[in-house]
């Protein structure tokens, strides 16, 4: 090297080090870089996991009964040693979520919308949707792990720290009986109440009901409302009102008391029977008729001065789009376990909230599909309140760890803010109540490799 040329790189070698120095002696008296606060980044970062090199290895299943139903909960794996959870929507087959689990395999559990778009066919309305909701689930609860987020973060944010809760209350004929069931509902702390209202409270009253001979409401189940022949008399309407009535002055006149399980009566019935119920100030009418019957559900808003609610068996955001477009409801109602997961439900409160609707959040399941639920309500502006169905299980909570706080305490649940969905499930007890027969996420490479044509169009 030159004389010239070594001198002038020793020169700007000295002038970097000392302007090296001269920032670094700045920054280190401003506190800018002090070694707690580098400690305290680093302490945030996930060591473990690389997102971009995240793929899924595995998919494996725990069968819950009794949470009060048959739940199950399933674990997706990756490459890096961290595992995603979710849940098959109560009383529908794991099966929905194990045909998925070569579909997934190798991908990349951080691409979550498109992995549902690839899966979302697989899914239909009502239970049959379990698993692809459930994959959905366990995809938000590994990215915001890879991240160190929680999920509502990912969604775009929250609109709220705590979660509206109402409860399931077991139903008794006897208005007394039910209304001490629900006051008690009250006093542990929960704001707003549902109530059963079916005809089965009335069926066996002479006069009460007119049906086709060997017609009941247990024998109508798997026919459509308006196919059954059965109607209220205004006999079975006064009796059913005068129950309502001496619930609702019980429990009090302060607080939403929404109806449900109506039976499987007549469009004009809906109507008469809601216009009777007018007067008891009633939060919503609840499933009056299928969610498919969108004119009929219209002339049933139109007619009754109550919020009418329906959605918990939709799949995906068209038909709820459809119904908030047409106004056929007041409130939009889906189960996330059914409607498409967390982020499709929030795109259902997103949607119908244009119309000037709001969105309750059906739910009946583990932990692991409630705090889902939380994470979406969270992130959701126009959402009201979110069931749930597991108050008087004692072991429920206790199906998961990671909760520093109760999962739900006077009516509200806390938005957590650990990664993911902030819960893992606590093999003790999960193991105590698993389905007969069944393991606890044991593996299953019988369904690595099953195999279709699954496009929709040449």
């Amino acid at each position: 090297m030159e004389k010239a040329t070594r001198k002038w790189w020793q020169n700007r070698r000295g002038a970097s080090r000392r302007g090296f120095l001269k920032a670094a002696a700045g920054v280190a008296a401003a506190g800018f870089w002090a070694e707690e606060t580098i400690q305290a980044y680093q302490g945030n970062v996930n060591t473990n996991s690389k997102p971009s090199a995240l793929r899924i290895t595995d998919l494996r299943f725990a069968h819950i009964i009794d949470a009060p139903m048959r739940c199950p909960i399933i674990r997706i794996d990756t490459n890096q040693g961290i595992s995603g959870y979710g849940e098959v929507r109560d009383g529908a087959s794991v099966t929905y979520a194990l045909m998925l689990k070569s579909r997934i395999l190798g991908e990349n559990p951080c691409n979550v919308d498109k992995i549902f778009r690839k899966i979302k066919q697989f899914g239909f309305h009502a239970r049959q949707a379990g698993g692809v909701c459930g994959v959905e689930m366990a995809l938000w609860d590994l990215a915001g792990k890879a991240y160190n987020v929680p999920a509502y973060q990912l969604l775009g944010g929250k609109f709220r720290d705590r979660i509206r809760l109402y409860a399931d209350t077991t139903e008794s004929h006897d208005p007394k009986v039910y209304g001490e069931r629900l006051k008690k509902r009250r006093e542990e702390g929960f704001t707003w109440l549902k109530m059963d209202l079916g005809i089965d409270l009335v069926e066996k009253i002479p006069g009460a009901v007119t049906a086709p001979a060997g017609v009941t409401q247990r024998s109508s189940v798997w026919t459509k409302h308006m196919f059954t022949g059965m109607e209220l008399t205004e006999k079975g309407i006064a009796l059913m009102c005068d129950y309502v009535a001496q619930i609702r002055e019980m429990v009090g006149w302060d607080i939403p008391l929404a109806a449900d399980h109506f039976g499987h009566i007549g469009v004009n019935s809906c109507i008469r029977l809601g216009k009777a119920l007018e007067k008891y100030n009633l939060a919503w009418l609840e499933d009056m008729i299928p969610w498919t019957e969108t004119e009929l559900w219209k002339q049933i808003t139109l007619a009754v001065d109550i919020p009418t609610l329906t959605g918990e068996d939709i799949y995906l955001k068209e038909p709820f789009i459809e119904l908030a477009r047409n106004h056929a409801v007041d409130i939009l109602h889906p189960d996330l376990a059914t409607s498409g997961g967390l982020l499709e439900t929030k795109k259902i409160g997103d949607a119908v909230m244009e119309y000037g609707h709001a969105m309750a959040m059906h739910f009946a399941g583990t932990p692991i599909s409630f705090m889902a639920n939380v994470h979406c309500a969270a992130a959701t502006e126009n959402f009201l309140v979110l069931e749930h169905h597991s108050v008087d299980v004692p072991w429920w909570s206790n199906l998961v760890t990671g909760n520093e706080q109760p999962l739900y305490e006077k009516g509200f649940a806390v938005v957590p803010d650990k990664p993911g969905l902030g819960v893992e499930p606590n093999p003790d007890e999960v193991k105590r109540h698993l389905a007969p027969g069944t393991g606890y996420f044991e593996p299953t490479e019988n369904w690595n490799n099953e195999r279709s044509w699954d496009r929709l169009y040449s």
